[in-house]
């Protein structure tokens, strides 16, 4: 019997996405586990995620050339050393309200003839999975957002990677901050959950961390850096995801849009902090938002290794047939947890737990 899988990446890129790509098609197309199965795969990778599928024409072969692309060892070969996503990817959303093509989607499934269906992505792109997995779909999820806060797993890919990004671009920042005794206000991603900021800040040394999950007062914002330049200390580096908002105000929105899973697009509180800073204490400030170089580059080598366990994972529910689940990480080793207990959840950092709101940092004891 062969039994046709399909893999699709969804949301933002990120690195680890082709790493995991790769390991699936490897994982079910090696010849010597292939003998040991009562089963045989064909793998085909989906052209920019859900919209692949909704949009592909199964009865011409331009649009199946154009939206599907079969996949074997000696293509991926060499995938995970990449960034990005080489399927491409969307944020079109096949259940929007507004434009339900979640009909045509599962035609289309179905006329391709997909047995199984591997979704890379955060809590959008596996929320679509699972609700094609109650509408009778077998689907499995791997979990992707640099934000890490996807619920159930200790770890999402692309998180490694854009830490590493902040803390290069923050030790770049530090020979201009200091030559010109500034302070820099870095706006990093996290539209509810500060884990890259507070790991981004933390591993930069940054003087303030500044994240979602607590409000902030621009005073105390102030007051800090008044006794840090009392110190003799010219400059300060101030770490603050797109989400963290003033105490009694809401969050900066960049521009009006909204995407089709209802999310408006964050931006500009770095400007703002910037601002109140040079208004409030004189201090010379400049802004930087990272935006999408947070996404960019190479995967990390934990990121190599994490989509490397993730892609084999998947590969193993699927032969056993254990769906609607999603890849995990959880308490260092790698098992699955239902997607059901993914979607509409989040995993937001525990103030208590990891942040110190007296000096607005990551916290100095452990215990």
């Amino acid at each position: 019997m062969k039994l046709k899988i399909a893999i699709l990446t969804g949301g933002g890129d990120c690195p680890g996405l082709n790493g995991a790509v790769k390991w699936v098609t490897k994982s079910v197309l090696d010849p010597k586990l292939v003998e040991k199965r009562s089963v045989s795969f064909e793998v085909i990778g989906v052209a920019d995620g859900w919209k692949g599928l909704v949009e592909v024409d199964p009865d011409d072969p331009k649009s199946c050339d154009r939206y599907l692309k079969r996949l074997d060892e000696e293509i991926v070969r060499t995938w995970d050393r990449y960034g990005g996503t080489n399927l491409g990817t969307s944020r079109t959303n096949p259940f929007n309200p507004k434009n339900d093509r979640s009909e045509k989607l599962i035609d289309n499934i179905k006329k391709l003839g997909i047995d199984a269906l591997v979704a890379l992505g955060g809590e959008d792109t596996l929320g679509v999975a699972y609700k094609l997995h109650k509408l009778g779909i077998k689907t499995v999820g791997i979990p992707k957002t640099i934000d890490n806060d996807l619920t159930g797993t200790e770890y999402s890919l692309g998180f490694d990677t854009a830490v590493n990004v902040i803390m290069e671009e923050i030790d770049r920042l530090r020979t201009t901050a200091g030559s010109h005794g500034r302070i820099f206000v870095v706006e990093t991603m996290g539209r509810h959950a500060g884990w890259l900021a507070l790991h981004g800040g933390e591993c930069s040394g940054a003087y303030i961390i500044l994240i979602p999950e607590h409000h902030f007062d621009m005073g105390k914002v102030c007051e800090l850096l008044r006794e840090r330049r009392g110190r003799e200390i010219k400059y300060s580096i101030i770490v603050i995801s797109e989400g963290a908002k003033p105490s009694g105000q809401h969050e900066f929105l960049r521009n009006g849009k909204v995407d089709e899973f209802g999310h408006p697009s964050l931006g500009g509180i770095a400007s703002y902090v910037a601002g109140e800073i040079e208004k409030q204490t004189g201090f010379e400030s400049r802004h930087l938002i990272l935006s999408h170089l947070q996404r960019g580059g190479s995967p990390s080598a934990h990121d190599r290794l994490m989509a490397r366990w993730f892609g084999i994972a998947a590969a193993d529910m699927i032969i056993n047939e254990d769906f609607g689940r999603m890849v995990s990480l959880v308490r260092g080793e790698i098992t699955s947890v239902p997607m059901k207990e993914v979607i509409n959840k989040l995993k937001l950092v525990d103030v208590e737990k990891y942040y110190d709101t007296e000096r607005y940092n990551g916290r100095r004891s452990i215990m």
